[in-house]
């Protein structure tokens, strides 16, 4: 997920690794033999050591699709999510795409035409199996290329003993805290601060994943970086509400902490969090495994909204993609294995993440134990939450130019209407769109 949940940042975690080829047969590519073809595959690493690299996982399943799958052969290179966007980008430059890619975005690929679309590869009852809102999201034009491989929604995270010492929840309670409201945020930051906790509300609009930080505000006062209809609206009233918002209130009150929202990065605020010294952000899930592992106590509720009323939540995904090298029927039957219950469960607890599919949903539901009743919370948002625009080929840049320019509109004297007036007019442009 680009602004992924990971990326994941999107992972979250970065490992840079050479290339981990998994090969099945010693076949470089393509025909190995009269009936023999082997499957070219690029993937990204979720994980933060080698010990628990994604090759491991990519392994099992080609060795799997193999023994089923006899004269089709599957060769894996997995690389850290820092580098993999772009050796596929070097392959297609080259015209040597791979036949399958797991990667951050589609809709470039898409766009010039070199990728299946998904009723050309998929059993009926696989492609039925994709959770509707990632489903949508993988279309261009109405027409599915992407495949969303797995998901992450956001969450407000809060240190349990932070707030129960400065009087916003009775101290060790294990009740959960369920604020509605962002003047109910806003009080709750106000008592952190007279207790002198360092950042009681931390608001990451540096490079890292600003676009996110941006999109979850946008989306709990009603607007979003698009419409229903899947035009730009960056400039809606709803946004601008968002921003003037987090100026005035949160900004302008000192509730943000020492280092101002433009300069922080996610991980550096889910550090601090870590280690005690902020009260409330948002999160994904990898900030389960990273609270926990400092034994901080926190709870997670959906984000406050301007006014109480329900909205919809923020969701991540990475996705998955063929490209047209003349190995659909292949490559149908590698995705098909791909996106078995199975295989999507052994993926997504493995790294505590959210299912794409329907069956692996409800295998999540029915699980006890770990770290399932935690991300039972995350899952619950899924099926109704918003994704980014990756349909659009002009996203790439709009979301850069939300990480440059954004965090300027929360400074004393910033002018968010000004801001996100130019961002929605270039975004227009790049788009089209009038």
């Amino acid at each position: 997920m680009k602004g992924r949940y990971l990326s994941l940042a999107a992972s979250g975690a970065v490992l840079c690794l050479t290339a981990v080829t998994l090969t099945g047969c010693g076949a470089v590519s393509g025909l190995t033999g009269d009936n023999e073809v082997t499957l070219r595959v690029v993937a990204a690493d979720y994980g933060d050591n080698p010990q628990n690299s994604s090759a491991g996982y990519w392994k099992d399943l080609a060795s799997s699709f193999e023994k089923d799958n006899p004269g089709v052969h599957v060769e894996v290179s997995v690389y850290s999510w820092s580098e993999v966007d772009a050796k596929v980008a070097a392959m297609v430059k080259e015209g040597k795409a791979p036949d399958i890619a797991q990667i951050g975005a589609y809709a470039d690929y898409a766009e010039a035409g070199k990728l299946y679309t998904v009723d050309e590869l998929l059993s009926v009852n696989t492609e039925a199996d994709f959770l509707a809102p990632l489903a949508d999201a993988g279309k261009v034009k109405r027409i599915q290329y992407g495949m969303p491989f797995v998901a992450s929604t956001r969450l407000l995270f809060y240190n349990q003993k932070l707030l129960g010492d400065a009087g916003v929840i009775p101290k060790d309670s294990a009740a959960p805290w369920q604020p509605k409201t962002w003047a109910e945020l806003e009080a709750a930051a106000k008592k952190l601060k007279a207790a002198n906790v360092p950042t009681p509300f931390a608001v990451p609009l540096g490079r890292e994943e600003a676009q996110a930080e941006s999109m979850m505000w946008m989306l709990s006062a009603g607007g979003g970086y698009t419409d229903n209809e899947e035009a730009y609206q960056i400039d809606a009233p709803e946004n601008v509400k968002a921003f003037e918002f987090l100026r005035d209130r949160m900004v302008g009150q000192g509730l943000t902490g020492p280092v101002e929202p433009g300069k922080l990065d996610r991980q550096a605020a889910f550090d601090a969090f870590t280690r005690g010294e902020v009260g409330m952000l948002n999160g994904h899930p990898t900030l389960l495994k990273q609270a926990a592992g400092k034994g901080v106590k926190f709870g997670m509720v959906t984000l406050p909204t301007i006014d109480g009323t329900d909205q919809s939540a923020m969701g991540v995904a990475d996705w998955v993609m063929a490209f047209k090298n003349g190995h659909k029927k292949e490559s149908g039957k590698f995705l098909d294995h791909l996106y078995s219950a199975k295989n999507v469960t052994a993926f997504t607890n493995k790294y505590d993440l959210l299912p794409a599919t329907t069956s692996a949903y409800r295998a999540m539901e029915a699980s006890t134990g770990g770290s399932a009743t935690q991300l039972k919370t995350f899952l619950a948002a899924l099926p109704s939450s918003k994704l980014y625009p990756v349909g659009k080929k002009s996203w790439a840049g709009v979301s850069e130019n939300v990480k440059q320019n954004i965090g300027q509109v929360v400074q004393p004297g910033g002018n968010p209407a000004k801001v996100l007036e130019d961002i929605a007019l270039k975004a227009r442009k790049a788009d089209g769109e009038r």
